[in-house]
């Protein structure tokens, strides 16, 4: 065993080296992948495995159960608070499935499958215990306005943590399609790894459809607290996404034939402008465009996609501009959706160009990096209350919040929100429009990274084939 990780250590280094000699300067893409993953660990909820690598995190929210008792432990923590937010976490687990699919090799090189296998694990473990019948989802766990009022460790939480759900009388065809995505998504890379979880997952993930496209409605209707942070304008895009996917995964031409039919009644023809949990119909676009290679598709992958490079708003450093919420996160799922579409064979050398760019800014070269524990004068107050703490046994709460100094815990691998229109940044964590941390910054941005260090691979990998 020890000479086959010294092989695959030596590999590595002789790979990188050969990348920095080919391509000249490069970030170093694999280090990235790393330090996201902790970051995904560093959000988890529940009993922690005897392997865990955050060592200022442990168990947690050991009290978490559904109305019936039903054990909800685990999952992920949404952003710096403590909510555990079913919507969000299962786009996050998505689109980094969709990364692990498509770029296996660049994860394997970085020495990184396992943990990414795991990272997706931990949540679609989560979804199942969630899913306590075909058409009941617990799709939340603790409410923001009591969360708010805590800052400090998830160890130490006090507050009441109520739990909602959805069901046939109080639909969410938006989460349950969502959930449902990630679920198929899943099952298809534990394909080969694991065939009985794969297919445990799409059996949760066809229930999941099927009670998202008979019981109709809004998801933020039912769990009223949930309009204020991750309300949804549409669940069209859900239902189309979730039955793409699970033709993906099940190749039966019924779901292909629902994906279709949804996509012209919903009207998703029509060119995106972003791409993220709450519009996911570039994504749609794309995958679509893989699955039938029909012309409608690829051409409207091409418009969206062309239309952000050539036309969209940017910041005078060059990075796409969308929102002031998630600036970086915006930037980066289009980044992987543009790769998508140049692995498809869409004008694969302009997109690729363009989604280095923007990964390529977070990462430094707009003059900092935005990656905590990556490259040259990272941020270090994420807005983040358990990385805010000190080390026990000392107090944590809202002094700690209030302090002008770097976190006592370093908060690795987590994208911060990012700057302005003017490309201004400011590191401070009281001010979350800039600092804010959550699971669906880091998902797109991850794979987009995945997409970037498989390219630079390809040829190396070819060699040691």
């Amino acid at each position: 065993m020890g000479n086959n990780l010294w092989i695959n250590s030596a590999t590595i280094f002789v790979i990188n080296l050969l990348i920095c000699m080919v391509f000249g300067g490069q970030h170093q893409y694999d280090d990235v992948i790393r330090l996201s993953l902790l970051f995904y660990e560093a959000q988890r909820s529940g009993h922690l495995p005897p392997d865990n690598r955050i060592p200022w995190r442990g168990d947690s929210g050991l009290q978490d159960k559904g109305e019936n008792g039903e054990d909800l432990t685990g999952g992920y923590y949404d952003a710096g608070d403590f909510v555990k937010f079913g919507f969000t976490v299962a786009s996050t687990t998505t689109l980094l499935a969709w990364g692990c699919l498509s770029y296996r090799d660049a994860y394997k090189a970085a020495g990184e499958w396992k943990n990414a296998l795991n990272a997706l694990r931990w949540a679609t473990d989560y979804f199942i215990k969630c899913h306590v019948s075909p058409n009941e989802l617990y799709g939340q766990v603790g409410d923001f306005s009591l969360d708010h009022t805590f800052w400090g460790r998830p160890e130490d939480m006090n507050m009441t943590r109520p739990i909602y759900k959805i069901s046939t009388e109080h639909p969410g065809s938006d989460l349950a399609g969502e959930t449902a995505a990630a679920m198929a998504a899943v099952s298809l890379v534990f394909q080969d790894y694991d065939p009985d979880y794969s297919s445990l997952c799409l059996k949760h993930a066809k229930e999941l459809y099927n009670f998202a496209d008979k019981y109709r409605g809004f998801y933020h209707e039912a769990i009223k607290g949930a309009a204020q942070y991750y309300e949804s304008t549409d669940y069209g895009d859900e239902l189309t996404w979730a039955a793409a996917w699970l033709y993906k995964a099940t190749n039966n031409s019924v779901y292909l034939d629902e994906a279709e039919h949804h996509y012209m009644k919903f009207r998703l023809k029509e060119r995106p402008h972003e791409f993220f949990y709450n519009k996911k119909v570039a994504g749609v676009q794309i995958l679509l465009a893989q699955l039938t290679q029909k012309l409608e598709y690829i051409e409207a992958a091409r418009a969206f996609c062309d239309f952000t490079v050539d036309h969209q708003k940017k910041t005078p450093k060059g990075l796409v501009y969308i929102d002031k919420f998630g600036t970086l996160c915006h930037a980066s799922n289009i980044a992987f959706a543009c790769l998508q579409a140049a692995d498809t064979g869409i004008n694969p050398e302009k997109y690729r160009k363009f989604a280095k760019s923007q990964i390529d800014y977070i990462l430094g070269d707009s003059g900092r990096s935005y990656v905590i524990g990556y490259g040259k004068n990272y941020p270090l107050q994420p807005h983040h209350a358990a990385s805010s703490c000190p080390d026990r046994p000392k107090k944590c709460g809202w002094e700690s919040f209030s302090v002008n100094a770097p976190n006592p815990q370093l908060l690795l691998g987590a994208l911060v929100s990012g700057p302005d229109e003017n490309d201004f940044y400011r590191d401070l964590r009281e001010d979350y429009i800039y600092n804010e941390v959550t699971l669906d910054y880091n998902a797109g941005f991850q794979s987009a990274v995945a997409g970037l260090l498989d390219l630079q691979l390809r040829p190396q990998l070819e060699v040691f084939n």
